[in-house]
């Protein structure tokens, strides 16, 4: 079998020419011709949230975990300069800025940023930093929302060591669970232990609050613990099971933080569809010389239970039943900021993620990534035409590189999605949503191209950051490290 081979974005010369080959693909991508700046573009309007915040255009950024923060759990100037960036980029809704977690055994490495009595002075810094840099490069941060994204990462800890898993799960899965080393129920969470990581979200919700944070993001996608209690049909007890209890462990932190911090706000990234794990074909598999990706054996003899928003009698496709129910629930919980994501980077992220180049842990795409980032965004328009009161942030917009500008624009005018996540691009160019709202010339130089060396790095143990085109990067002692880790010697 041939290695599949895809027209790169960046070879595309025209607008047109883009349409045409998104039409040769068989999807359906909005694509405005011109880009208007603000005021006129669709991308300056403004978005009222109540308690009387506005976001003030439609450009958000995404939560990251640069690998770059100390034991225990304080930013470093890494950390410091990745926020101040955010702040220079112009977006008004900063959806987490990092993915900090809420107990020391929940880390997704050993230098992921915590939120405790002991970090907090650090925390309040970072976000005093992305407001002063936001002020010197906008001159207004009254319509600057910024959240803290709180996480526990499940089955994908490793609080101790980069190259070690040491998993807490929900359930056994057959597919899963040799990939993180478990091997019989004894990490499987009680509900007690369910139980006291709920009273640790609701005690960082409160510090978030205490340092004036504007919202929450009760993390429940990519594969960790929030996530992977939605699709726990086969755990017994009050945790799992039916929807409703598949859903008790975020309902009890909102009731907790509605009850401590009434005034703070509370959104939720979801992975709103799932399929099967993937992996590496082996036949075309040599060395570091990664095959392109393919299903891992369903070794269920009946519907498949281990996902949430998949069809469980064909676990390829997905299936948005349950994801609409969830958002109604969120609805009911007035939770008005929703953050739209899919699958995992761990098992299948062609779907999270679309990138032509993959990680060193991944494969080679299995599928154009256009066709990816097409299939978040249909997700994403159907959902918003579910509902419509909802405040829905989409994702996978990165691979669109040049044109991202040109769909971004013609998907919040055309209703399809309310805000535009950026999350690796804005590593290599964070001024991008600036740029474009204010006519300036298009930095095609400085866009991310999808080369995964910052997720590479940080599955190597190394800083993530990105080490092609940010001149800081390239000129730390890490960059050596990552060209032998991607050697393979």
């Amino acid at each position: 079998m041939a290695k599949l081979v895809f027209k790169r974005v960046g070879t595309i010369a025209t607008v047109e020419d883009f349409v045409a080959y998104c039409q040769e693909l068989g999807i359906e991508l909005p694509c405005d011709n011109e880009i208007q700046s603000s005021p006129e573009s669709p991308l300056a309007s403004a978005i009222d949230v109540g308690m009387g915040k506005k976001i003030g255009n439609r450009f958000a950024i995404h939560p990251m975990e640069g690998w770059d923060g100390t034991r225990d759990g304080k930013p470093t100037e890494h950390t410091i300069r990745r926020w101040k960036r955010f702040g220079q980029s112009g977006a008004k809704l900063i959806w987490g800025g990092e993915a900090v977690a809420v107990h020391p055994d929940g880390r997704a490495n050993p230098n992921q940023l915590m939120i405790n009595q002991e970090t907090r002075n650090d925390l309040a810094h970072l976000r005093q930093t992305l407001i002063d840099a936001h002020r010197e490069q906008t001159g207004d941060t009254k319509d600057l929302l910024i959240g803290l994204q709180l996480t526990h990462s499940g089955r994908f800890a490793k609080p101790n060591c980069s190259d070690t898993h040491e998993p807490l799960i929900a359930y056994r899965h057959p597919l899963l669970d040799q990939r993180v080393g478990v091997i019989n129920d004894d990490a499987i969470l009680t509900d007690e232990q369910l139980r006291e990581i709920i009273a640790c979200f609701i005690g960082a919700s409160k510090i978030a609050w205490e340092l004036g944070y504007d919202f929450v993001d009760l993390k429940h996608c990519h594969g960790y613990l929030g996530h992977e209690l939605l699709s726990g049909r086969t755990r017994p007890g009050p945790y799992g099971g039916n929807f409703e209890n598949r859903t008790r462990f975020l309902r009890e932190i909102v009731a907790g933080v509605r009850r401590e911090v009434p005034g703070l706000q509370i959104g939720v990234r979801v992975s709103a569809f799932d399929i099967l794990p993937f992996k590496p074909n082996p036949d075309q598999t040599q060395g570091n010389k990664l095959g392109p990706g393919i299903p891992e054996e369903n070794k269920t003899s009946g519907p498949y239970p281990y996902g949430f928003g998949i069809n469980v009698n064909d676990p390829l496709q997905s299936d948005l039943t349950e994801p609409m129910a969830f958002l109604e629930l969120l609805e009911k919980l007035d939770i008005k900021l929703v953050n739209i994501s899919a699958g995992s980077p761990y098992y299948n992220p062609h779907i999270q993620r679309p990138a032509l180049y993959p990680p060193s842990d991944g494969y080679q795409p299995p599928e154009d990534p256009l066709v990816g980032v097409a299939r978040q965004m249909q997700a994403v328009r159907t959902l918003k035409k579910q509902f419509p009161n909802l405040i829905l942030v989409g994702s996978g917009y990165t691979y669109l590189q040049d044109y991202l500008p040109h769909v971004a624009q013609a998907a919040v005018r055309l209703g399809w999605v309310d805000s535009v996540g950026l999350g690796r691009m804005v590593l290599s160019y964070p001024q991008l949503p600036h740029d474009v709202l204010t006519g300036q010339k298009f930095q095609s130089k400085r866009i991310c191209r999808t080369f995964s060396d910052c997720t590479t790095a940080p599955r190597k143990g190394i800083i993530s950051g990105c080490y092609p085109l940010d001149s800081h990067y390239k000129s730390l002692p890490q960059m050596t490290q990552l060209r032998i880790a991607k050697s393979g010697k």
